[in-house]
């Protein structure tokens, strides 16, 4: 499955979505933007895949952001594309989907590398990973979501700092922050990630992915009837499925549920 710039590989339940340009630090180019955006439609339609991790193939880049060279060469879709279009930088940022998404950071993740970790519902980190937004450095603004979701996740004083200095901030420095889950060693990476995939695939699939949506409309900032009314229809589908009477007749019966995704 995938292309050259980018592989997708189905490990058990997970589907891994790796960058493959590692000579140009995983810079978007279109067909990484294109390959992101169709694995994740992919995995959103497969009832078989219960998570995705996206990473970065090498030892030094998760991504760099756009591949300024593809760009200064005209080498992006010049035709609209309505469906991938809708979809925002590298086919993610932008991309609702509702099966978790998590980010294996292998190394650097800037400009857009960043605001592709910043759109995942987790990030494990490499040790050696380092994470900013330098567009204000090169006369650009973080356009793809990192002006946007980083004041969500920090204090406004320090959200501010990063984005108007271009600074970057190291694994370490991100996880006390709260922006990232686990920091590992470099070659545990994607183990680590796995591990969280697993976890996610042992619960209801269709509470997982409610539990989702509905999460995430509190952090796009709905107002809170806006959130009760996503979490009340949300509750009702859940409530009418197979999963919702499986997992309370398999407690009663003192054994692991088998969950049916319906």
């Amino acid at each position: 499955m995938g292309s050259e710039e980018v592989i997708v590989e189905a490990a058990r339940s997970t589907l891994v979505v790796t960058i493959n340009r590692p000579e140009v630090l995983n810079a978007v180019n279109q067909a990484v933007w294109d390959g992101l955006g169709d694995a994740l439609e992919q995995a959103d339609r497969d009832p078989g895949v219960r998570a995705v991790i996206i990473t970065g193939a090498g030892e030094r880049a998760f991504c760099a952001g756009a591949d300024l060279t593809a760009i200064a060469n005209h080498e992006f879709r010049r035709d609209p594309d309505p469906v991938r279009d809708a979809w925002g930088f590298a086919g993610v940022v932008t991309h609702p989907v509702s099966k978790p998404v998590i980010a294996a950071v292998n190394g650097l993740a800037l400009g857009g590398g960043w605001e592709i970790v910043l759109s995942c519902d987790l990030v494990v980190a490499a040790d050696t990973a380092q994470f900013g937004l330098p567009e204000v450095r090169h006369g650009l603004i973080a356009g793809g979501g990192g002006a946007l979701r980083l004041p969500r996740h920090l204090p406004p004083a320090l959200a501010m700092e990063v984005l108007l200095t271009g600074a970057t901030l190291d694994a370490r420095r991100a996880a006390e922050l709260g922006l990232v889950n686990a920091v590992v060693p470099h070659e545990e990476v994607l183990m680590k990630a796995l591990e969280l995939a697993e976890l996610i695939a042992r619960n209801a699939p269709l509470a997982v992915q409610a539990t989702k949506r509905i999460a995430s409309a509190v952090v796009r900032g709905q107002t809170e009837d806006e959130g009760w009314r996503v979490s009340d229809r949300e509750l009702a589908a859940v409530l009418v499925s197979e999963d919702a009477a499986e997992g309370p007749r398999a407690f009663a019966e003192k054994r692991q549920p088998v969950w049916r995704a319906r």
